[in-house]
Formats: structure tokens, C-alpha cells, sequence
């Protein structure tokens, strides 16, 4: 049977993660062993040094979860999912949740716009699903499960049923934000990702939206705080971690880099496998760009400017108008600008309800004083070359004061 464990990992995170014949198949496959040479997040280890884990570490977590929350849902409404260890649809999930990041290019989402055909990692993953030799591992190993339902699951479900299962990989309340948060926290030594996963587990319930009548993830009420929990721990990660000022600086290097040198991620999935980490640093190593130099030597622009967190629109507009003037004055090339914007909740456009006691359904952000007042992350960063950083650091004060 292929639901049979076959192998096992040990895991920081989780402890040990069991795979069965098709999952122990697909991480022997040449799409998810490249991940491991993939960095989760990136160049954050030139910032934080222990961040030097992988996406194929993650894709194993994001998989043992998915197979915990479905177990979850599924012992709560059994008429609903099927609890048995062996159903297609938990199979199904866990797989989903292993492949979700397979199309993911070199130091992962900084780089992201650069594909070429206009393509995301999504898409990359889609392609990578079609490949020849998933499709032959699905074939032997399958039993039921095939790599459309897993590209169906992860790009368009269809049913009220796939829909549900959807969520538990990608929505507010999925195992993707479950496992990087705590992961990431881990590696880089801090604590601002961690959460009560047990908790949030042991209240997770799927509920039947009364407005429009889909199956969607929630929470009982006992449950609320653990859910505010993970929302302040992904609050903090981002301000804190994944929009780090040096971070956000070797990225904006790394994109002015590659453009300089026509690089674009491959649309094409064999020649898209080629590429990862080592192979990108390895160019970067022998260029002399000042941005090559930026990443590889730490020679990164210092930051002369920066925003607030939390802007309003008045803010944001009225910087927007600076840039022109000061790529005008000072030449496009020696100005870059970040902008890290997040919603670090949505749980109101995902509709995740709380299942109060007496049975009563609310949305989260009515069940949560805290998330009905978390705002969103948008602060604008700007750098320059070390010579002109007085120059343009006065300029900007002028400008901004005006």
C-alpha cells in the first residue's frame, strides 16, 4: 500500500515526518530535491546568520501539517472528510502541500517579477506538475491520486469539496504561514514567529459560511486567541524579519543585477530546473557589478530614508511624488527604493469564522478586537551610493518637510 510509511525525517520543527510511497517518490524527484538548494528566505542569512535553511525543509513541514489539520477537520465532521489515515483526499492535500513551492526561482520571492512570459512561481509550479517525471511517479504511486487534481487543488478548485481542501494549503489559515512562521523564527534566532500550534490545532474546525453557503476553515471560540497569535506572529516576521532594511537592500541589488544582465527565470520547465542558489551566486561571484558586488561583498547602498510603518493615503501619495524629482536630480541608478507593503490578516476577505459557544458563527475580525484593528504594513525605503548619502539624505528632508 502506498499509504505505508516508507520513510522518515527528522525535523526541527516537528519532530519526525513520516512519508508513504508517493511522498517518499515525489522528494526523491528532481523538482523538490532542487529546493534544497533553494534558501527559504532568501539573502535574510546575510542578515540573520542561522537563516540558512531551505525550501525543501519547509515543503516537508507545509506537507506534515497539511496532513494534521486534515485530520483535524476531519475527526470534527466525519460526514464532511473522510477520517481514515488511507482517504484520497488527505493523501491529496499532503501531496498538494509538498509540491506548493516547487516553482520557486533562485533566493525564492526576491526575484520574483523577473520570469519571463510574465510568470510566477505558481504558474512554474504548474508547468513542473505536467512534467514528464511526475507524471510517471503519480502513475506508479498514485492510487487514486493524479497531478491534475494536485495543479486543480492549487490553482482553481472546483467542488466545495477541493475548495475546502484548498484552504488548508492556501488561504489566512493554511499550513504554508503555519510552518514558515515557526520555521523562520527558528532559523533566524528569534521568537517574534512563534504561536500555540497545538492549540490552534485542537480548535480548528470546518465551518459552513451562512452567507454563502462554502466550507471554509475556522475556529472554535476557544480558539480565537491562538488564531491572534499566528496573525501578530506573521505581523511581527514581516516588520521585523522579511522587510529588514539590509534585507530589502540586497534585494533590490540582486534585481538591478540581474536586469543589467538580461537575466530572466526561464518559462521553459527543464531549463527553469537548472537554475537555483548555487548557480546564481556562482554568476554573481564572477561579476564585477556594482550590485553583484553589493551582495556578494556586502557593498550594499546604505539607507538614507525611510517612512513610517504604517502610512496613510495622504503620506503615500505625497512621497510617491518626491521619486521623480530625486531620480531626476540625482540619476535613476543611484536611487533605490523599497516598498514593503503587507496585510499582515485579510481575515475579513477570507471570511474566517469563530464558532462561539452556543453555536453562533462571527466572522474573525468582529470575534477579534486585535485583528479588527491590525493595520496594514506600507513603508517606502530609499538608498543611495555611500558618496552622495549627505547630498541626497538633505535633498530629502527639504522635500519631505516642504
Amino acid at each position: 500500500m502506498a499509504t505505508q510509511p516508507t520513510a522518515s525525517f527528522r525535523d526541527p520543527v516537528h519532530g519526525f515526518i513520516h512519508a508513504d510511497s508517493l511522498e517518499r517518490a515525489l522528494i526523491d524527484s528532481r523538482p523538490v530535491q532542487r529546493l534544497r538548494s533553494i534558501r527559504q528566505l532568501g539573502f535574510t542569512s546575510l542578515v540573520f546568520p542561522g537563516a540558512e535553511h531551505a525550501r525543501f525543509s519547509h515543503v516537508l513541514g507545509a506537507m506534515e501539517l497539511a496532513g494534521r489539520v486534515y485530520d483535524a477537520l476531519a475527526n470534527r465532521n466525519p460526514d464532511l472528510l473522510d477520517n481514515q489515515p488511507s482517504s484520497r483526499d488527505r493523501r491529496l492535500v499532503r501531496v498538494a502541500a509538498l509540491l506548493h513551492d516547487i516553482g520557486h526561482a533562485p533566493f525564492s520571492h526576491s526575484a520574483e517579477g523577473l520570469f519571463e512570459e510574465d510568470l510566477d512561481h505558481e504558474v512554474m509550479t504548474q508547468r513542473l506538475l505536467r512534467s514528464a517525471e511526475l507524471e510517471s511517479i503519480f502513475q506508479r504511486w498514485g492510487e487514486g491520486v493524479e497531478p491534475t487534481q494536485v495543479a486543480r487543488l492549487l490553482e482553481n478548485p472546483g467542488t466545495a469539496r477541493e475548495r475546502l481542501l484548498a484552504q488548508i494549503v492556501s488561504s489566512e489559515l493554511d499550513v504554508d504561514k503555519m510552518d514558515y512562521l515557526l520555521r523562520d523564527s527558528l532559523f533566524c534566532g528569534v521568537r517574534y514567529g512563534n504561536f500555540d500550534l497545538a492549540r490552534l490545532l485542537d480548535t480548528m474546525v470546518p465551518l459552513e459560511d451562512p452567507e454563502t453557503g462554502e466550507w471554509g476553515l475556522g475556529v472554535a471560540e476557544g480558539g480565537v486567541h491562538a488564531l491572534e497569535a499566528l496573525v501578530m506572529a506573521r505581523y511581527y516576521m514581516f516588520t521585523q524579519v522579511y522587510f529588514n532594511r539590509v534585507g530589502k537592500a540586497l534585494e533590490l541589488h540582486f534585481n538591478e543585477w540581474l536586469k543589467e544582465i538580461d537575466q530572466h527565470w526561464p518559462a521553459d520547465p527543464e531549463a527553469f530546473l537548472e537554475l537555483d542558489d548555487i548557480s546564481t551566486m556562482t554568476a554573481m561571484r564572477s561579476s564585477q557589478s556594482e550590485h553583484a558586488l553589493a551582495v556578494v561583498e556586502r557593498r550594499y547602498f546604505p539607507m538614507v530614508f525611510e517612512t513610517r510603518e504604517h502610512l496613510s493615503l495622504e503620506e503615500k501619495s505625497r512621497f510617491e511624488e518626491l521619486l521623480p524629482h530625486l531620480r531626476t536630480e540625482f540619476g535613476a541608478a543611484h536611487i533605490l527604493v523599497s516598498h514593503a507593503a503587507k496585510d499582515p490578516h485579510r481575515l475579513g476577505e477570507s471570511r474566517v469564522q469563530v464558532q462561539r459557544f452556543d453555536g453562533q458563527l462571527e466572522p474573525m475580525e468582529e470575534a477579534s478586537h486585535f485583528v479588527r484593528h491590525l493595520g496594514r504594513i506600507d513603508r517606502y525605503r530609499i538608498y543611495t551610493q555611500p558618496q552622495m548619502l549627505s547630498e541626497v539624505t538633505a535633498r530629502l528632508q527639504k522635500l519631505w518637510t516642504a
